[in-house]
């Protein structure tokens, strides 16, 4: 088992604690709100595919990558990186209003994806009740460098640390607006299509979902999309209820839905590498005890 591949980050990382949180869902979907308000890199994904049939997939398809390079062995990583690197070479978006026609994997597109990622990750988790230190915080976006080097980004040029990552949103914002296709994704978010069995699980449950994630955006955010949110204070409070709930399910439960990553992971470098269990009323940073061994 010591001689397993531990892949591109290993039990000792933040990111192999952290994307084990089940509110990294809710914080997948504020990246889809996020990510939406850049309208050169939404149009990437419109123009590109059936975004409203597809977008389950689309979804199910990144979460997939996530989990891949983050408990995969590091082949597998690599491998993974290549596809979308492949795919992203082929495909071009065309600004409507210039006629400018653009390829997706430029990198300043390649890195608003990365960074409104990343900051809906960490976000979502520390104010749900997930604990980091200042620390443990920017060693998780360090971290990333590695996942931005898989899609085609230079590490060099992404940021590393809260302090870059807060200096990239604001020198970005003069460029991001809530156009055509980010209402799209908007009113998919909040009304995806579902079979009329289903629609009474979509109100109450996913319209929840998808709410709760638009909360959680940035104020700017909110004034782009014009809709209104819930006082910040209301909003910490329903995400650390949610994450005490969804932490209250026992990981090896929520772990058994395909395609099972981290068990995999386990698997391959043993039980004693699973993710460290969040102490949903200790109130203990679950990253103390690997702090002093990973530096």
């Amino acid at each position: 088992m010591r001689d397993a591949d531990p892949g591109l980050f290993g039990p000792d990382s933040v990111t192999w604690q952290m994307h084990a949180d089940p509110m990294m869902w809710i914080a997948g979907v504020r990246a889809l709100y996020l990510q939406a308000l850049h309208p050169r890199a939404v149009r990437g994904v419109t123009q590109n595919s059936d975004f409203r049939r597809d977008a389950w997939g689309r979804l199910l398809r990144t979460a997939s990558f996530v989990g891949t390079t983050t408990y995969g062995t590091t082949e597998a990583a690599e491998k993974a990186g290549a596809r979308v690197r492949k795919i992203h070479s082929h495909l071009f978006a065309t600004d409507p209003d210039t006629g400018e026609r653009y390829g997706v994997d430029e990198p300043e597109l390649l890195l608003w994806v990365h960074c409104a990622e990343i900051d809906s990750y960490l976000h979502v988790a520390r104010r749900s009740g997930f604990r980091l230190t200042e620390p443990q915080a920017d060693r998780y976006i360090a971290e990333h460098r590695t996942s931005a080097r898989l899609v085609g980004l230079d590490p060099a040029e992404v940021p590393g640390t809260q302090a870059e990552l807060a200096a990239y949103f604001a020198a970005v914002r003069p460029e991001l607006a809530a156009g055509p296709e980010a209402r799209e994704v908007d009113d998919f978010l909040r009304r995806p299509p579902a079979h009329p069995l289903l629609v009474p699980a979509r109100a109450a449950v996913w319209r929840r979902v998808a709410g709760l994630a638009y909360a959680a955006l940035p104020p700017y955010a909110h004034d782009l999309y014009g809709r209104p949110a819930p006082a910040p204070a209301v909003v910490t409070r329903r995400l650390r209820a949610t994450g005490t709930a969804l932490r209250a399910v026992p990981d090896r439960v929520r772990w058994q839905l395909p395609p099972k990553h981290i068990l995999r992971a386990m698997r391959r470098l043993g039980a004693d590498t699973r993710p460290a269990p969040y102490k949903v009323g200790g109130r203990v940073a679950i990253l103390d005890e690997s702090e002093g061994r990973s530096g």
